[in-house]
């Protein structure tokens, strides 16, 4: 980002408390100097993130993330460096306009080809031959306005029409790997023809990907999509996610439909915070997206069975998160489109407003078509419930489900807490992949590149006396740690981060050597050994790379120089 210098950066950084950003998204509680939360970077259930004021900077002691308050909006909202400086711009009152972000696409061409087919679907619906596609909208409440908004356009009845297109200004292998065309013995066709479109977005809000529907005749299929491509993974992404991230983040609330139907009816009614899954089975990768935008989860999926099946698994997904999510459940079968456009607005908005939480949904859905008065049926009911129960930390919840549960089935209540499983006392466990490294070696590399990124005295010992750093990752973090102090005069952990604009391979560098919590404190006497255990592998390394050398010599003379060579490198050691 060469728009603004380092001093500039550095002034809009220390424009917010660090504290007071990173506790609206996640809470946090003071211990000593600094503050304490559950890192939202791993699946975490202990406090192992550390926020420093006075540093200004976060690190997790289990994963290693660490970085300013940029860098955490950056993972956190899924934006750029260059983003998340502007909105830290905006918080702290200081007036600096970077301009219109162009993401770096890793498949620039698929995106090129999905911004050529949204102008040409668009502008299809704007014409006489979108007249029709028109009417069918609107008599689905799908006004111009709508149209506009959500980018919907039309695929001709000519399957032929984009792939002519798209043939002519790319390479036919892209064009295919797009999944908008396809091809057979007779030539390239289009995979959507005749069909009102529905762009699909990543979480940038680039179109990605399409649902196509079926407007003017009967077909098998009334919506087809694209099929998954390299930036379209339907299992990563969650419809309206780009648009609902800040009204979500706003109210601390997001809901979460099925289908983009279901969520643009909700958006354009009031509920912007609203979000879709495309069908029922959510993964852990849209999970973790949900439980990032609001504390406050309301599942709303088709009020069909394979709606409330879905919604259980779903609670199961965030519960695992340690997301305990409340639920919508909508009469008829209906799904949120169909309620609002039959029963209104306000009925819906009702429905989200008096949610019921996810236990009660749970109960009353094992209980469905069982007879409690037969005996069958009650003791059916029975171990569903006590396998609930048993998945229950929390003691007063646990106890008033027992009661609750107990009176219902009028069964004695201390038989129900006698096939129970007895809660172990909860371990901490924090699911990450540690990096511990034991390697003494690597070990003298991460340590003193560790120290390098708080001391100046450190840096000058290293440029004095290192020559070279035996692993790539660690050569690259010192080179710049190293050039950042040469260029600027001084060492400082937050402003290094920001300077590097968390370049992915240095970071993932970083978080590794976080992960062996290393003492901030240090002798000269153990950077000397670090240093030395350094040298020590390269002359070793030397020495292999000469002694093979020598091996292969035929020449005793050059023989003879290679030994001694040998000879002075071990005398060095």
């Amino acid at each position: 980002m060469n728009t603004l210098t380092q001093e500039q950066i550095n002034e809009i950084r220390n424009s917010v408390n660090i504290v007071d950003v990173i506790s609206s998204y996640v809470s946090l509680t003071p211990k000593g100097k600094n503050y304490f939360g559950i890192c939202p970077f791993h699946d975490d259930s202990n406090p192992s993130m550390s926020v420093s004021p006075e540093r200004q900077i976060y690190k997790c002691f289990s994963c290693g993330a660490t970085g300013t308050v940029f860098k955490f909006i950056m993972d956190f909202e899924n934006v750029s460096f260059k983003e998340a400086v502007q909105k830290v711009a905006n918080l702290g009152g200081i007036k600096v306009n970077l301009g219109k972000v162009k993401t770096a696409k890793t498949y620039p061409n698929l995106h090129q080809i999905y911004d050529l087919s949204l102008k040409f679907y668009t502008n299809n619906i704007n014409t006489p031959q979108g007249k029709k596609a028109k009417e069918y909208l609107k008599n689905r409440d799908v006004d111009e306005s709508i149209i506009k908004e959500f980018q919907i356009g039309l695929s001709l009845e000519n399957d032929r029409d984009l792939a002519k297109i798209l043939l002519s200004k790319f390479k036919p292998e892209d064009v295919l790997e797009s999944g908008l065309v396809k091809k057979n013995e007779y030539g390239y066709f289009d995979l959507f023809y005749n069909r009102i479109m529905f762009p699909l977005y990543d979480l940038n809000g680039e179109v990605v990907a399409y649902s196509g529907r079926i407007y003017d005749r009967k077909d098998n299929s009334k919506y087809i999509n694209t099929r998954e491509t390299p930036i379209f993974k339907k299992g990563e992404l969650l419809y309206n996610y780009h648009r609902a991230k800040e009204p979500a983040r706003q109210k601390n609330q997001i809901i979460v439909v099925e289908g983009f139907m279901a969520a643009i009816r909700t958006y354009i009614n009031g509920l912007p915070n609203v979000v879709a899954t495309m069908g029922t089975a959510v993964t852990n990768t849209q999970a973790h997206l949900i439980k990032r935008l609001a504390k406050d989860v309301i599942i709303c999926f088709d009020g069909d069975e394979a709606g409330a099946k879905g919604t259980l698994s779903f609670i199961d997904e965030l519960i695992s998160l340690g997301v305990n999510p409340k639920v919508v459940r909508l009469e008829d079968g209906l799904d949120p489109d169909d309620y609002i456009r039959q029963k209104g607005k306000d009925a819906f908005i009702s429905k989200i407003n008096h949610p019921q939480s996810s236990l009660e949904f749970k109960l009353s859905y094992l209980k469905k078509d069982k007879n409690l008065g037969n005996s069958v049926d009650k003791a059916s009911y029975i171990k569903e419930v006590i396998a609930e129960i048993n998945k229950i930390d929390d003691d007063i919840l646990r106890e008033i489900t027992i009661s609750k549960v107990a009176d219902e089935a009028n069964i004695d209540k201390d038989f129900l807490k006698s096939h129970l499983t007895e809660k172990p006392k909860k371990e901490i466990e924090t699911k990450v992949t540690q990096n511990i490294i034991k390697n003494k070696y690597e070990k003298a590399e991460a340590a003193l590149v560790y120290h390098m990124l708080k001391s100046s005295e450190v840096i000058k010992m290293y440029d004095r006396k290192v020559t070279y750093m035996p692993k790539a990752e660690y050569r690259l973090l010192a080179r710049e740690i190293s050039e950042f102090y040469k260029k600027n005069g001084y060492i400082n952990e937050a402003d290094f981060l920001d300077y590097i604009e968390y370049d992915p391979d240095i970071m993932e560098t970083i978080k590794k050597i976080n992960q062996n919590n290393y003492s901030e404190k240090y002798t000269n006497e153990e950077i000397e050994d670090y240093i030395n255990v350094i040298k020590d592998y390269n002359i070793n390394s030397e020495v292999k790379r000469l002694t093979k050398k020598m091996d292969a010599e035929t020449d005793p003379l050059k023989q003879a120089a290679i030994a001694q060579k040998i000879i002075d490198l071990r005398k060095g050691e």
